[in-house]
């Protein structure tokens, strides 16, 4: 299985980039799973609604240009479905098994996806009903993911 992570903003904070490359590092025997980082949107902290559509226009035309149309997009986002870590392994186990080896979560920068982004989506994910630094949000799917290919193994993992 090919998963990606399309994601805005870069990452800068070293003990996120350090959790993010264990988890990539474990995930080796499961599945390749790449990064993609685009650049977000320069913007002023006092945007109208016109200007914060603008934003997350321009950097989803930017991360809809790296999904290809035979891949299966799960959305990050607050009104996404909330899921168990074993409702998420169920899914990648179901979509692997039916053929869809390339999956691309994508998480949006700060202001959220756009709607084209939110209409491109196979599906939608959320983690909380409580909002996460974007860059955070990397780490804790990446980790989510791993536990799933764990889960769908039937291989030990703490609780």
């Amino acid at each position: 299985m090919n998963i990606s992570i399309i994601t805005v903003g870069k990452l800068k904070e070293k003990y996120l980039k350090q959790g993010i490359d264990e988890y990539l590092k474990r995930l080796g025997p499961y599945a390749k799973m790449e990064i993609i980082e685009l650049a977000d949107e320069k913007a002023p902290e006092n945007l109208s609604e016109q200007d914060m559509k603008i934003v997350k226009d321009k950097e989803g035309e930017r991360i809809l240009a790296k999904i290809s149309d035979d891949t299966h997009v799960i959305a990050l986002a607050i009104q996404g479905k909330m899921k168990s870590s074993e409702q998420l392994a169920a899914d990648l186990d179901r979509l692997a098994t039916y053929g869809k080896s390339k999956v691309a979560f994508v998480i949006g920068g700060s202001l959220g996806l756009s709607d084209a982004v939110m209409k491109r989506a196979n599906d939608t994910l959320s983690f909380s009903k409580m909002t996460f630094p974007h860059q955070l949000m990397r780490l804790i799917l990446v980790e989510q993911v791993y536990r799933a290919f764990r889960i769908n193994r039937g291989e030990p993992y703490h609780k």
